[in-house]
């Protein structure tokens, strides 16, 4: 087992499930990972029948995603760094009775060495992790040729706006971004042409670009953040891929195909 300086949510696994996963950030989440893969990647989203995909989730917590790829027939190994996350993940599919298309790993991603995926998911971890171009590196080993890459992370041009708006001056002044110890406030928050510019390298050719949580989180209000929220993810999931909104995501979703002819 490597040693690094990633985190590790076995402290925090009730907590993310409830503040990340859950409520309306959550479906604002799943409904732009689902439309990006469903415009661009359908198979996924569709029964397997006789052929099943490979997926591997990188960092996957509890597979909140993961889960539902796996009630179509695909096939899930679920790598995480937790073993209270892990046993959040068993729980989850075994109340699906979907035991048997799960495959546990606890360890580091970057560890994991079995490649030959045709879907990678990698979400909300590249801000945890100390060396996130290798992090990157790992991930297109792993991905298969013409396998789909699926990275979402943390965007500091949204963690700025929103303590612009909060008068938090001095956190921007001091380019002070890094969250407090024990909290949900990621590590290492990402700028978004950094990512692409990490991504640029690899044999990857990007299919879609958005923005998640485009608007949600800069309503100051918390009871206007809960008003019609069937209209929220609507709006949100209309505005997801259209600059500037999608710069001003809270966090962001690539998505892309490794090049089938990768020799590496």
């Amino acid at each position: 087992m490597r040693l690094t300086g990633d985190k590790n949510f076995d402290d925090l696994a009730p907590r993310f499930q409830r503040k990340v996963y859950g409520g309306l950030k959550g479906q604002i989440r799943l409904a732009v990972l689902e439309k990006d893969l469903g415009d661009f990647f359908p198979r996924a989203l569709l029964p397997a029948q006789d052929k099943p995909l490979n997926i591997l989730d990188a960092g996957g917590g509890s597979g909140p995603f993961s889960v539902s790829l796996a009630s179509l027939g695909h096939h899930v190994t679920l790598c995480d760094l937790s073993g209270n996350m892990l046993e959040q993940a068993r729980t989850r599919f075994s109340d699906q009775a979907l035991s048997d298309r799960l495959k546990i790993v606890q360890g580091a991603i970057q560890d994991h060495t079995s490649p030959g995926y045709d879907l990678v998911l990698c979400h909300a971890v590249l801000e945890w992790v100390a060396d996130p171009k290798e992090l990157i590196r790992h991930l297109m080993r792993l991905t298969k040729p013409n396998g789909i890459l699926s990275l979402t992370f943390y965007s500091l041009t949204g963690m700025i706006f929103k303590n612009l708006l909060r008068t938090n001056y001095k956190k921007i002044t001091d380019e002070d971004y890094s969250g407090l110890p024990g909290g949900l406030t990621p590590t290492w928050p990402r700028k978004p042409d950094e990512v692409l510019e990490w991504l640029c390298p690899h044999p990857f050719g990007i299919l879609c670009h958005s923005g998640m949580r485009v608007f949600h989180d800069y309503i100051l209000d918390i009871k206007d953040q809960k008003k019609d929220p069937h209209i929220v993810v609507d709006l949100e999931l209309k505005f997801s891929r259209k600059s500037p909104f999608r710069e001003m995501g809270r966090y962001q979703h690539i998505l892309g195909r490794k090049s089938p002819a990768d020799a590496h």
